[in-house]
């Protein structure tokens, strides 16, 4: 087969609005969870970094930890297939390289150590920039903060182009289910569950949950790997056609039954508590923990990790005709905030963290003044000629 599209298959992509505004909003949405998990884990049980803490900030990050990137990969996937018909798989990533990795590589030198500065700085304060620059690219550890997400992605497109190559149609038996699922989305609720679990448990018992690939900034969970494939080629599966007549219908059965995808994830998210109450209380907060304690945990985090997927595509698809949103004026911006956010927060929290006040006032300035900056910074930033191809 061609390594280019012919006409036959360019003509078989349906033809879908240019926007979604129920996805644009959701995208949207989880950025600014993105923003929201970094501005409070300094006063959570496990970052703390600051002398500051607040319980309620754990709770949120436990939260968002066990569904946010996961969901991100679930939404870029949705446009993969009928971008590599259009295009052909050459054009397509060359697209993604630009769209991708050349954000990865100019913030891999540049914003992520300037960002981990304000984290050396509190530790070795004789330490300059250029010297801590220095080390970092050369001797490491070179971390990647949150743009490991970018070249996980890349990975993630170029191997939808191989499995496109070999068959256009492989992902068919996805689409059909979720065409079923405009009027039986607890059928793809249920598949998409046990292929996902499928994928993270056995991950989850033998790397545990705190293991790292680490290559220079090249980084990615060992154990989530496959979680974040399995979510992106749903959604590929989704957007293979009729992505607006499926399971992401406006009037599809989904959106009408939100009350449950609440409660699906909330008994999961409670159960959760109870399995870390049990590690810390009962277990010691051991390193590492048994098997029965690992595949009940990664039970748990999947059911909710898809639950409140859907809760928050179902809110969003359900309001999507509601009027004007401060999501829809932030859209043509959320890559870039998510992209230059992080150096932002963390010298914000360098900042906030000689004032002896609550962490409630802290992580809420923090998180308020990364939201205004970051999103100021991306305005300033796509004036640049050229530059609105890849913020």
């Amino acid at each position: 087969m061609s390594i280019t599209t012919g006409a036959a298959d360019t003509a078989a992509v349906p033809k879908v609005k240019s926007r979604n505004p129920s996805l644009d909003r959701a995208r949207t949405f989880l950025t600014l969870v993105v923003l929201l998990h970094h501005a409070v884990i300094p006063y959570t049980y496990y970052g703390h970094t600051d002398p500051k803490e607040f319980f309620g900030f754990d709770m949120i990050v436990l939260a968002t930890d066990s569904f946010f990137m996961a969901m991100f990969f679930f939404l870029s996937g949705l446009f993969v297939w009928p971008g590599i018909a259009r295009k052909g798989q050459l054009n397509y990533l060359s697209d993604r390289l630009l769209r991708l990795g050349l954000p990865f590589v100019i913030c891999a030198f540049t914003l992520i150590p300037l960002a981990y500065y304000a984290i050396s700085l509190r530790q070795h304060p004789e330490i300059g920039f250029s010297e801590f620059w220095w080390t970092t690219i050369t001797k490491g550890p070179w971390p990647s903060g949150p743009i490991w997400f970018l070249w996980v992605l890349f990975a993630f497109d170029l191997i939808a182009c191989m499995l496109y190559r070999l068959s256009p149609n492989m992902l068919d038996p996805i689409n059909r289910l979720s065409l079923h699922g405009r009027r039986r989305p607890a059928v793809f609720f249920a598949v998409m569950l046990a292929v996902t679990a499928a994928f993270y448990i056995p991950g989850r018992i033998h790397f545990g949950a705190g293991s790292w690939f680490e290559f220079g900034p090249f980084s990615v969970q060992h154990g989530r790997v496959f979680l974040y494939a399995s979510y992106f080629f749903f959604g590929a599966g989704i957007g293979v056609q009729q992505l607006d007549r499926g399971l992401l219908a406006a009037d599809g059965r989904m959106a009408k039954v939100s009350w449950d995808w609440m409660l699906l994830a909330i008994v999961p998210y409670y159960l959760m508590w109870v399995l870390i109450s049990i590690k810390r209380d009962n277990l010691g907060n051991p390193e590492s923990l048994p098997d029965w304690y690992e595949a009940t945990y990664a039970l748990c985090f999947t059911v909710f990790s898809v639950a409140i997927l859907f809760l928050i595509l179902a809110y969003f698809l359900r309001f999507a005709n509601s009027g004007k949103s401060i999501l829809d004026s932030m859209q043509p911006d959320a890559f870039g905030i998510f992209l230059v956010h992080y150096p932002i927060s963390l010298w914000l929290q360098y900042w906030l963290f000689d004032f002896n006040v609550p962490a409630t006032v802290k992580a809420p300035i923090g998180f308020v003044l990364t939201v205004a900056f970051s999103w100021a910074l991306t305005r300033a930033l796509r004036r640049i000629p050229g530059a609105k191809r890849v913020l």
